[in-house]
């Protein structure tokens, strides 16, 4: 399978095969490279959560704002929290936490929305992004799936909502962003504890014992099969190689950086014109 992400320039990679289905779509991944440094960190961290210079990070995010042509007045971030609870975005939801985190949306790691000219943009190092688009409807999101939100099936959550809509499942393309490889992410028995209480057969090929109680587990194939079982045709579902903890020309790891580092921001949008 081709990657998906494609550099566009040492700052960020877009999807660049969904916009041949639709020329309007905007949707790809930042890297840690361009802005100016701040804080404790360096160069274009878009976090506003990890302890750097507010001001630092905001000039980033508008930096790179002015760049794709999408202020950050259109921007709609999220306070994640690990956990499964995806909203849809309005038009009173703009400019929500794209500036201060403390105004960002509440206890969300999911957002979609069919609003023209509406940016979502979620915070990333090493979790899992998952970009969502119909293109015969309009509507486009993107989930936030580290283990936690991966073990509480926040896909499923999604689709679920878009169910809700009248979309159906099979007219769902998805693809599964750059974040931590298997070789990278190693986790303990109470995780797997976890997955193994997924609706998944054979749950065991997603991850392998390197030590009694540590396993390495790949939590993008493990989100691929989650897809599949809520029936996203396996043909619409496309998976980045790139690993944020092996590539450390273009992405922060909070795995490999051990906790101290910055945030990519993972982002889609439909514009007007």
């Amino acid at each position: 399978m081709a990657e998906p992400f494609h550099l566009m320039e040492d700052s960020y990679f877009l999807i660049k095969n969904w916009q041949k289905i639709n020329p309007k779509i905007f949707v790809g991944f930042t890297t840690k490279n361009g802005g100016i440094s701040g804080g404790p960190y360096f160069n274009n961290n878009m976090g506003l959560h990890v302890g750097d210079d507010n001001t630092k990070v905001v000039f980033n995010r508008k930096q790179f704002a002015e760049k794709i042509d999408f202020p950050l007045s259109q921007w709609v971030c999220c306070e994640q929290t690990h956990g499964s609870n995806v909203q849809y975005i309005t038009e009173a939801d703009l400019g929500k936490g794209s500036e201060s985190y403390g105004d960002s949306l509440k206890d969300c790691d999911g957002i979609y929305t069919d609003q023209k000219n509406t940016l979502l943009a979620l915070c990333f190092a090493d979790c899992v992004p998952i970009y969502f688009f119909a293109p015969s409807y309009g509507l486009c999101g993107i989930v936030h799936a580290g283990w936690k939100g991966t073990v509480k099936n926040i896909c499923r959550s999604l689709i679920e909502e878009w169910k809700k809509h009248g979309i159906p499942v099979e007219k769902i393309l998805v693809t599964i962003g750059p974040s931590i490889c298997n070789q990278c992410y190693i986790v303990d028995n109470k995780i797997i504890d976890q997955v193994e209480k997924l609706p998944l057969t054979d749950v065991q090929r997603f991850y392998t014992k390197v030590e009694k109680t540590q396993y390495k587990i790949n939590l993008k194939a493990l989100n691929q099969a989650l897809l599949e079982n809520e029936g996203i045709l396996p043909k619409n579902i496309q998976v980045s190689g790139f690993c944020s903890s092996c590539d450390q020309t273009y992405f922060y790891s909070h795995r490999r950086d051990k906790g101290q580092t910055g945030r990519m921001i993972g982002f889609i949008g439909i514009r007007e014109a």
